[in-house]
């Protein structure tokens, strides 16, 4: 059978085949998507990593509630030595001598009521998870249009330097012929002095806008809390076709759509019933509560004695009087017996004791707390529900703005196209008069100049209407897409 690692020829395959996998995965990942840069940012970003923290605490804090609803059930237990005079508590008498002694309990403790305060605490602590879960979805949702704004930057300052390097590199054809007309002697000196100041003027529009670019690169890195690197590139998508909305979607029919999904929406609103869950257990306080109690006890005392079985009573004889009549001695019987410390297990059962009971507990007067604490709930209540409506205005005009923002956009795209057209076709004329002397070079770099900056603000609108109408996607639940797939 044929095996690569038996032959010189197959081992040298073999390690070129891996190093060229390896330069080209190597290669591939410095080529970043914007999904690719989201998705780091969304990982790497600390602010989105302390806010999942934040979901995590309010995780504990509803399974605390939850199970503060349950019994409690506690087991204690001590061991002392007592020196000198005292009362043992379970023989009730006098000790001299150091004495152990033992104490056991397991006591259970459960509210039957208060108010409901617990309950609400449960449901207020169930909103707030929720809450905190939408709170990291906004977040995660700025830093991704933030990410794109970032990355549709770096794709304009791109084709803003091929611009400004097309227009050098016809610049530098020009300086060349007219150089050599220069020498031929037709054309003046002054031409190819005009010439040669208009590209140094592009050469360094070249470099301003190149170290643009590489601001650009720098401001995405840092955005998505990458390492700087030279090495990092961005993927160059077809971009969407720069098209107006459909007449359906206004900016009315885009805010009623957001209002019912958008994250910092549902997070002010579910911030509004935990408020309100806030004022019912400040409004618990006033209630009376009722909890029932139960406890077991034992214990042992190196104080409590017992007989000794295994050892026999010393019976000792002594007169107590005589009979009448014989005058005999009549015997009494005392017993002596020998005792011991009472036994662990004697003592476990003997000294056990029961307790169960109610407690009802009724406000009358506390300093009023109650009542300052149902005031203060009912502000933040006032404050959630003004938080809450602030959104929804906030919301609404940055729809509107990022609409009319788009159809500007649109609008300026529109008549720049038709000025690149325009000032494409007057450049071609005035290169061709230029070439035959029939303009200046004066002239010439006019056009020029104008056919420059009708293209760069055609560029300009062009990302511009793409971004605009990213957010506008964005808001109506779309997931940030710059390319037409």
């Amino acid at each position: 059978m044929f095996r690569f690692n038996t032959l010189p020829a197959g081992k040298l395959l073999i390690s070129f085949i891996f190093s060229l996998f390896l330069s080209f995965s190597s290669f591939s990942q410095n080529v970043w998507t914007l999904e690719d840069c989201i998705d780091y940012a969304l990982e790497n970003n600390l602010d989105v990593q302390k806010q999942i923290q934040a979901v995590e605490s309010n995780r504990v804090s509803l399974l605390q509630s939850g199970l503060g609803m349950l019994p409690s059930l506690n087991f204690g237990a001590s061991n002392y030595w007592n020196t000198g005079q005292t009362i043992d508590q379970y023989t009730n008498t006098f000790a001299t001598t150091t004495v152990r002694s033992n104490n056991f309990s397991l006591s259970t403790d459960v509210t039957l009521f208060n108010g409901m305060q617990k309950f609400n605490t449960l449901k207020q602590n169930q909103i707030e998870l929720m809450a905190s879960r939408y709170d990291l979805d906004v977040l995660k949702n700025d830093i991704s249009l933030a990410v794109a704004g970032y990355y549709l930057d770096i794709l304009f300052n791109k084709e803003i330097l091929d611009v400004a390097e097309s227009q050098l590199a016809i610049t530098t054809e020009q300086v060349e012929r007219v150089r050599k007309m220069v020498d031929a002697g037709a054309a003046a000196q002054g031409d190819l002095l005009n010439i040669q100041a208009q590209a140094s003027t592009e050469e360094l529009n070249t470099v301003e806008t190149r170290n643009r670019l590489n601001i650009a690169y720098l401001s995405l890195q840092q955005l998505i809390d990458l390492t700087v690197s030279r090495d990092f590139d961005i993927e160059k998508p077809v971009l969407k076709e720069v098209a107006p909305p459909a007449e359906l979607v206004t900016a009315d029919v885009i805010y009623g759509h957001a209002l019912n999904t958008r994250p910092e929406i549902k997070s002010a609103e579910l911030r509004v019933e935990s408020a309100m869950k806030g004022l019912a257990i400040a409004r618990g306080g006033q209630s009376p509560s009722l909890s029932f109690s139960g406890s077991y006890a034992t214990g042992y005392s190196g104080a409590a004695r017992a007989v000794d079985p295994s050892i026999p009573p010393v019976i000792t004889e002594y007169p107590i009087g005589i009979t009448q009549l014989t005058h005999d001695t009549v015997l009494g019987y005392h017993s002596t017996y020998s005792y011991k410390t009472k036994s662990f297990s004697d003592q476990w059962n003997d000294n056990d004791n029961f307790s169960l009971g109610f407690r009802l507990y009724i406000p009358i007067f506390n300093g009023w707390q109650v009542r300052s604490g149902i005031t203060q709930a009912k502000i933040q209540r006032n404050i959630a529900e003004l938080d809450l409506e602030q959104r929804k205005r906030t919301l609404q005009k940055n729809i509107e703005q990022a609409y009319a923002d788009a159809v500007a956009a649109l609008q300026k795209y529109t008549s720049a196209n038709q000025k690149v057209q325009a000032q494409e076709e007057s450049f071609k004329y005035t290169e061709q008069k230029f070439d035959v002397g029939m303009v200046t070079s004066y002239d010439y770099n006019n056009s020029k100049k104008d056919l420059t900056s009708a293209q760069s603000e055609l560029l300009q609108a062009k990302y511009d209407f793409i971004f605009k109408t990213t957010i506008l996607d964005f808001y109506m639940g779309n997931p940030i897409r710059i390319s037409q797939n």
